[in-house]
């Protein structure tokens, strides 16, 4: 089996405890906010606040809406102590303005890398597209309506994409 970006880190890149169902955001900085919040509680960030402010650093650089519903903000950053990814689900009538053309977000991944793992980082990024550019998979994430269920997709589509 090809190795992934992560493969070197006995952690998965997201957990149970890093997924929000039913997530009600009043924009997409508080919904950055709710899930880094996350990240923070299970120690794989060290300072909120500056994590968020390279996020937003990000943001503004380009819009991080995908096709399909999907929110991706995403940092690389000294405060990041472990690659992860914190997923949101909105509540339904809830989604979020990310900046893409078809419209808002209903599934918001915020992925957190180091500072060091610029490659790590753009093969993440490029192996969540993949899987987040077909229907089924978008479907699936937002339908799954459990955080196990969620975390072991957004795991998956890491480990076993193609490289």
């Amino acid at each position: 089996m090809p190795q992934g970006p992560f493969d070197r880190y006995d952690a998965q890149l997201t957990t149970p405890g890093l997924v929000i169902l039913e997530m009600v955001a009043e924009d997409r900085v508080d919904a950055a906010r709710q899930l880094a919040g996350r990240l923070h509680a299970e120690g794989r960030i060290d300072d909120l606040d500056a994590f968020l402010a390279d996020v937003s650093a990000r943001e503004h650089q380009l819009a991080t809406g995908l096709p399909g519903g999907i929110g991706l903000p995403h940092a690389r950053s000294q405060h990041v102590t472990m690659p992860s990814i914190a997923v949101g689900v909105t509540k339904y009538g809830h989604a979020l303005d990310f900046g893409a053309l078809d419209g808002p977000a209903n599934v918001v991944l915020l992925i957190a890398t180091p500072a060091a793992s610029f490659s790590a980082h753009l093969e993440v990024l490029a192996d969540l597209a993949r899987s987040l550019s077909k229907e089924g998979y978008r479907e699936s994430l937002r339908r799954a309506n459990d955080a196990d269920i969620i975390s072991e997709l957004i795991n998956s589509s890491l480990v076993f994409a193609d490289h």
